[in-house]
């Protein structure tokens, strides 16, 4: 009985799996093959933003990350290649606690940066987040009172500040703005 069952499956097995699964002639066509692949531009090379722009993937494949990747994506990719970190994702020095006169410096390209300040020492209370902007870039951790400086290292002209304001919002007051110049 269990010689009959075996010698079915066996068969069944046989039966469906070819003996073999591709030529070996399209393996050496396929493995000699130049893709045409056009050149991947260096950071030196990218001036602007149409430089950000991949190839796409060729139709019937599937795109890689570096072919369908566009924009600030692009660009971090292409620095990951290269060995540079974009976007400075070290963390923040925490070895000592910032004041006025020495403020902990935090880099943004941006109008905005956020902190998490987690304290002094470090990991001395829980996460604070701070939101730095270009018109206010010095913000006082509340809890442990490590000041922190946003260093606005972006184009200094980004082609909107023309004089007028479109949107007519105000920063909301806090408690620093009714504090006496002589208390800082």
């Amino acid at each position: 009985m269990f010689l009959q069952r075996s010698a079915v499956a066996l068969a069944r097995r046989a039966a469906v799996a070819p003996a073999l699964r591709r030529s070996i002639a399209t393996t050496a066509v396929r493995r000699n093959a130049v893709p045409d692949q056009p050149k991947i531009k260096t950071l030196s090379e990218i001036k602007s933003d149409e430089d950000l722009f991949g190839p796409g993937a060729k139709p019937g494949t599937v795109p890689t990350d570096l072919e369908q990747a566009t924009g600030l994506e692009r660009l971090e990719i292409i620095g990951k290649m290269e060995g540079v970190d974009i976007f400075d994702m070290r963390p923040l020095d925490a070895s000592r606690l910032g004041t006025l006169a020495n403020p902990i410096m935090v880099r943004s390209a941006g109008e905005e940066q956020y902190a998490g300040c987690t304290g002094y020492p470090a990991d001395s209370h829980n996460v604070i987040w701070l939101t730095m902007t270009r018109e206010r870039p010095i913000e006082r951790c509340p809890e442990c009172g490590s000041v922190y400086k946003m260093e606005y290292v972006g184009p200094q002209d980004d082609g909107h500040g023309h004089g007028h304001d479109h949107h007519g919002w105000v920063e909301p007051k806090t408690f620093a703005d009714h504090v006496k110049p002589e208390y800082w």
